[in-house]
């Protein structure tokens, strides 16, 4: 059976030479994406198992692509085949999930060395390799993961909103299996251009362990301290205080929604301040040692009309992965 493959260029010269480039013994079937849009539409009506993608091209770069891949969990190897050979861009290709770089113009050797290095030409190989990227989610699972999390987030977001008496704007979860080195990148509701401050808390039961990140933006502190009548001044103590107790009200009863609808019962550890004012990459560089691959379950929450954001993210140990879809199938049973 044909492995079908997908090349993703804005110019049809390097599609085609791309193409030409590939082994002569290698039983493939090739799709061609003009864009990154085009590439999308493609992943989702072909199923290829592999895309060779460029970054530079109109309307969705290669970059927005690998992104929304990783983010709407589509399963396909991603080898990234450019002409931007700065090494930041190639650290930044492979963090968002592509096995590998060939820059333009393409050699067919240096091609050849690659999808012998990674075993693709197998389909054994290409498995292990999309198992070892990470777990891709079952759409239906997913949905489910969304779905409570939308009723837990609900009665967190009414809690907040009774005691600062604000309206709470609630966001869609974000759910994906995400490898160590994607968590920063998952945390894309904190601004980049400030400072953050975070605390986490780990959770146990039933087979399912975690930690909660809450991550507070530090522009935020002034606005919740007014929000909760404190008339003092705002230093660093009082922030701390401040980022504590916006976690024990976000994460406690956000574990608590989730347990009752998972019929379990989380035990939680004490919380643990993760850094103040740091840059968001620092912060989570700081403490990423603790994760390897998780089930990411973010949710980025704000208060309408006041500068207050605030990115709460449950971080799931990949051995609670079973037990978690265990529990929700019931769920989804007619």
């Amino acid at each position: 059976m044909a492995t079908p493959i997908l090349i993703c260029d804005d110019s049809r010269l390097a599609r085609r030479q791309l193409a030409r480039s590939l082994p002569e013994d290698w039983d493939i079937q090739i799709e061609y994406a003009e864009n990154g849009v085009h590439c999308i539409e493609q992943i989702k009506a072909v199923n290829p198992e592999i895309l060779f993608l460029d970054l530079n091209m109109p309307q969705m770069d290669g970059y927005e692509v690998l992104q929304t891949i990783a983010n709407e969990g589509l399963q396909v190897l991603v080898v990234v085949v450019s002409g931007d050979i700065q090494p930041t861009a190639h650290q930044r290709v492979t963090e968002l999930g592509a096995i590998d770089f060939i820059k333009k113009p393409c050699d067919a050797s240096k091609l050849e060395e690659i999808i012998e290095k990674h075993g693709i030409k197998d389909r054994a190989m290409r498995e292990r390799l999309q198992h070892q990227l990470g777990e891709q989610l079952d759409p239906e699972i997913r949905d489910v993961y969304q779905e409570i999390t939308n009723v837990a987030m609900g009665q967190a977001g009414s809690l907040l909103a009774r005691l600062l008496d604000v309206f709470v704007e609630l966001p869609i979860p974000n759910v994906n299996v995400l490898e160590v080195n994607e968590l920063s990148m998952a945390l894309q509701s904190i601004d980049d251009n400030d400072t953050t401050s975070g605390v986490c808390q780990g959770f146990i039961g039933g087979g399912v362990s975690g930690e909660a990140l809450l991550l507070l933006n530090d522009s935020s502190f002034k606005e919740i301290a007014s929000l909760m009548k404190y008339e003092g001044e705002v230093n660093q103590h009082v922030e701390l205080e401040l980022l504590m107790d916006i976690g024990n009200i976000l994460i406690g009863s956000l574990l608590t929604g989730l347990a009752k609808q998972l019929d379990m019962h989380f035990s939680q550890g004490h919380p643990v301040v993760m850094g103040q004012h740091c840059d968001v990459s620092d912060l989570v560089q700081t403490n990423r040692n603790r994760w390897q691959r998780t089930l990411a379950i973010e949710i980025s929450y704000s208060i309408e009309n006041h500068d207050v954001a605030c990115d709460l993210m449950l971080l799931f140990t990949e051995d609670s992965l079973k037990t978690l879809k265990y529990k929700v199938q019931y769920l989804l049973e007619d």
